[in-house]
């Protein structure tokens, strides 16, 4: 028994249409995966200072990429050169990928953050771990020269 040719036309259409929205969706599903990987984290700045004219300090907050919950905390140093701040040196504070990120960008994130405008500059950073463990431990530095030491 042959199917009347409108039948066979129509199979075809719905055949070729359901291969066209398959390829759709594994070509979107490749794309995503493959970016997911090389997208820079998201950041939120926690705390700025400013040690006169000489230096700024920042924190950020990096969310990890692996883990949706965990972040990383930056510290950068910029120095004034020809009217602009230029990077001159960065570290992290504690290890990578060992902050929460929804304490560390909520309310009351920094617990303290001192900075002295002298050569060498201490810095201390206190951070909250969660609202029920309370905050970090004090993280100490010294900029000398526009560069991060341990302190």
């Amino acid at each position: 028994m042959s199917l009347p040719r409108t039948h066979t036309r129509t199979r075809r259409s719905v055949t070729a249409a359901l291969t066209l929205v398959m390829a759709a969706a594994l070509g979107a599903a490749g794309a995503g995966s493959s970016t997911a990987g090389t997208a820079a984290p998201q950041t939120r700045q926690i705390a700025s200072s400013a040690l006169g004219s000489d230096y700024k300090i920042t924190l950020t907050a990096l969310r990890s990429t692996e883990d949706q919950y965990a972040a990383s905390v930056r510290l950068q140093v910029y120095q004034q050169r020809n009217g602009a701040w230029k990077e001159s040196d960065r570290v992290t504070v504690g290890d990578v990928d060992g902050w929460f990120w929804y304490p560390l960008t909520g309310k009351g994130a920094v617990c303290a953050f001192s900075t002295a405008s002298t050569e060498p500059a201490p810095l201390s950073v206190r951070l909250l771990v969660t609202p029920s463990i309370g905050c970090s431990d004090a993280a100490r530095f010294v900029v000398k020269q526009g560069r991060v030491y341990a302190g």
